[in-house]
């Protein structure tokens, strides 16, 4: 798998692809937004990791182009903005993902995972189960007129719930699919997240509730 990374910061865009090397991918720099615009043109990547706040070209500016260009490789944008407003900005521009810094590295390479597979599967926008309808796109989890947002891990732990409902996922399972066969998490992991997940969905007042079945793992059901 090849990844653009687009990051003026040299010493992060040095990191990034000291850790995407680690984890078995190949990457090439670009230290400004007009140059990773030309490498994303010039090249075949499976992903970009492409920053907001660049020298020459900003980040939405080089997608928007991408995207007028017909360039459909999957980006995830970083950026030091939290504000709704530039994550919508981001998206609307054609963003498949959108992370905050500081960013855990486990939380970059969940996100990138996702970015890829939605690209290969065309996985929906929209996932829905029960009265839960969950937006990836916009990290949303939503029940009726509520919403809550979720963060990387989360996000990848409701959506493969949902992908898999009806079935049990072992905690095995969970941990390689949301964090990867080199990640150093352990089922203690699984369970904080399932507890995040649990205590939003009880925000949500939802009829949704992750069950347990001892020794064989979790799944999703409606409460009747």
């Amino acid at each position: 798998m090849r990844v653009l990374i687009v990051e003026d910061e040299e010493r992060l865009a040095l990191t990034l692809a000291s850790l995407l090397k680690r984890s078995g991918y190949t990457t090439t720099i670009a230290g400004d937004g007009l140059g990773g615009l030309k490498l994303a043109g010039e090249g075949t990547f499976d992903a970009m990791i492409l920053d907001v706040m660049l020298p020459g070209m900003n980040g939405f500016d080089v997608l928007r182009q991408m995207r007028a260009d017909g360039n459909d490789t999957p980006v995830l944008l970083l950026t030091a903005r939290s504000e709704l407003a530039d994550r919508v900005q981001g998206l609307n521009a054609g963003a498949d993902y959108y992370l905050t810094k500081p960013f855990e590295n486990e939380e970059l390479l969940a996100c990138l995972r996702t970015i890829l597979r939605r690209s290969n599967a065309s996985v929906s926008d929209v996932l829905q189960f029960g009265d839960l309808t969950l937006t990836p796109s916009i990290s949303s989890l939503a029940c009726k007129d509520r919403s809550v947002s979720l963060s990387a891990r989360e996000l990848q732990l409701m959506e493969l719930l949902i992908q898999n409902s009806g079935h049990l996922l072992s905690k095995d399972t969970i941990l390689s699919k949301v964090w990867g066969y080199d990640s150093d998490a352990g089922p203690n992991s699984v369970e904080a997240y399932l507890s995040f997940l649990r205590k939003k969905l009880n925000l949500l007042s939802s009829n949704v509730r992750i069950c347990v079945t001892r020794n064989l793992g979790y799944k999703l059901e409606v409460k009747s």
